[in-house]
């Protein structure tokens, strides 16, 4: 008589094979549906999509994080191909936003609900052969160039409120995507979007002003109207355009800040406590500053912000420019009287002055700039940046989806920015600190007590922070940038946030913004009110080293500034890693 032995536990076998990747799945709140549609998600792909030219970023190839636990136990599955996860948004509700107790606007920042059953796919792209709008600088428009700008703001703020196309309803779009009013698709419907702190800033607001641009364009009857921008980036254009101020305009606001009307320069680098700075000097500080944010940003993520794909982290971080200027000029332009700087200075408020146009008109031009700077600077390649999604409406009322990847050419939207001179490219910040004077502060500090990590920002804070790798060749400085990374900053949504970083420089004496040992600043604009944010800021450091002769060191020495919001602020961890460009 035989008895079937070795069946039994092949059988138990099974089954527990089968239940590794679902407990895996209840272990991190997805389910087996979820799995099966992250599996089977169709990459879309339009035929005139090019991807030549295009970058990878840096953390593609670490997926080690939330999502991937869902397939413990599988085996062959390709992380980059067989798995999508882009952000698609549950678009069909839309819910108040959380702001502070003492704001001037209402939580209820949703734009007019659409049919869905009647939302089209972007597909009018510019023929290869069509005159090409070119958006110029407000410094260099015509009187024809602002009246037809004048007149489209005019005629779109009388459009009743609930048109989609009306300026309250255009600023009810940059509110809702900007603040949570929107979540993301199950099962992380729980989860907030907000397209700032990730690589999704660049690209909804290419977005956002181009179907601007459009409805302004239909209002006046001008198919070939180009939004102008603001080029603080210029020399010629660092004040406010003297258009806005005009009060028999429709692009006079009210709520600005009185003390920097033109021919007030405008700072770059602004915090609301910022001492006045002569003109000359802040001309100064301003090109150093685009210099750092422009050239120093040498890799996709330290320019464009970090990935945040389903899963992830919402807020990974920003880019440079994100931080600044882009913050730093919202709440320049913002008003001193209101509680948080209303309108231009919260993300909540900021798109009902028309100005915004210009000034997110200038950001989007410097991606456009940065792609041209050289040194093997491109877009992402990763399927799920170039995969998500946005909603909008156009010139008619249609309410269209688009996706990132449709966006990276201005070309192919019908536009280009007309040349101004980059004087910042011939600017860059200089030392005035000898290396004895560095080595010997960096020396003091070594001999301080070590900081512990978590740190309260409450005061000027300096740590030493290893290197792994010193004397890098000309080649491997070509390829990968050496990055300071500031881990776990977290603070309050509802709190304006601003600190600089310093390398190797002298509490005593700290270095202005046209210095090289100022390699940056975060910068944070009230957002809402209720929940913490967690994020980083990271900053390319391999110029500022050979600037001034710190490549053989073992280690550097950080300094974080609070300018804005001390105490409010908890760093978690410093650190240096190398990110490929």
């Amino acid at each position: 008589m035989t008895t079937p032995a070795k069946p039994l536990p092949l059988f138990f076998a099974l089954i527990i094979i089968l239940l590794i990747p679902l407990i895996s799945l209840l272990y991190n709140h997805f389910s087996v549906f979820t799995a099966i549609k992250f599996i089977c998600r169709q990459t879309y792909k339009p035929p005139h999509a090019k991807e030549n030219g295009l970058v990878k970023s840096s953390s593609e190839k670490d997926k080690s994080r939330l999502w991937r636990k869902t397939f413990i136990g599988f085996k062959n599955i390709d992380d980059s191909s067989s798995i999508s996860r882009s952000i698609s948004l549950n678009i069909s509700e839309c819910f108040p936003v959380e702001l502070p107790s003492d704001a001037i606007t209402p939580t209820h920042c949703c734009p007019s609900k659409p049919s869905f059953s009647k939302f089209l796919d972007f597909k009018d792209f510019a023929s290869p052969s069509a005159k090409l709008r070119v958006r110029k600088p407000f410094h260099l428009l015509d009187e024809e160039d602002i009246a037809k700008f004048e007149k489209g703001i005019a005629l779109m703020k009388a459009l009743p409120d609930d048109d989609p196309r009306s300026f309250i309803q255009q600023a009810k779009v940059h509110c809702a995507y900007c603040n949570g009013a929107y979540h993301l698709s199950h099962p992380f419907q729980d989860t907030k979007f907000d397209i700032h702190r990730s690589w999704f800033f660049f690209p909804f607001h290419r977005w956002y002003i181009y179907f601007f641009e459009r409805i302004l364009g239909n209002l006046i009857g001008d198919p070939n109207f180009a939004l102008p921008f603001w080029s603080w980036d210029s020399i010629e254009g660092m004040q406010m355009p003297t258009y806005f101020t005009n009060l028999n305009s429709s692009l006079y606001h009210k709520l600005r800040h009185q003390k920097h009307l033109p021919p007030h320069v405008v700072d770059l680098n602004y915090a609301s406590n910022s001492n006045y700075v002569p003109s000359h000097k802040q001309v100064s500080y301003n090109l150093a500053t685009m210099y750092k944010q422009m050239v120093l940003a040498s890799t996709t993520e330290l320019f464009m912000g970090s990935p945040f794909r389903l899963g992830d982290n919402p807020r990974p971080g920003p880019g440079s420019v994100e931080a600044a200027p882009h913050n730093t000029v919202h709440t320049w332009v913002g008003g001193a009287e209101t509680p948080h700087h209303e309108d231009m200075g919260t993300f909540y408020t900021a798109a009902r002055d028309p100005i915004f146009y210009g000034h997110h008109s200038n950001l989007d031009r410097m991606w456009a700039i940065w792609k041209t700077l050289g040194e093997g600077r491109r877009d992402y390649s990763d399927q799920d940046w170039l995969d998500s999604e946005f909603f909008f409406y156009d010139e008619n009322a249609n309410f269209v989806r688009v996706k990132v990847r449709d966006c990276i050419d201005t070309k192919n939207l019908g536009y280009v920015y007309q040349d101004v001179d980059l004087a910042w490219l011939r600017t860059p910040p200089t030392s005035r600190k000898s290396k004895l004077l560095r080595q010997t502060k960096k020396a003091q500090v070594r001999s301080w007590k070590p900081r512990k990590f978590p740190l309260v920002l409450d005061s000027i804070t300096s740590v030493i922070v290893k290197r792994q790798k010193k004397l890098r060749s000309k080649e491997e400085k070509e390829e990968v940038e050496e990055v300071l990374v500031i881990e776990g900053i977290e603070f309050g949504s509802d709190k304006f946030v601003k600190f600089d970083i310093h390398v190797d420089d002298d509490e005593d004496r700290l270095s202005n913004p046209d210095e090289t040992e100022f390699v940056g600043s975060f910068v944070n604009l009230y957002h809402g009110h209720g929940h913490k944010i967690s994020t980083s800021f990271k900053v390319g450091i391999s110029k500022v080293l050979e600037n001034f002769e710190a490549e053989e060191d073992d280690d550097l020495l950080v300094t974080l500034v609070p300018k804005v919001g001390k105490g409010d602020v908890i760093i978690r961890s410093i650190k240096i890693e190398f990110i490929p460009k």
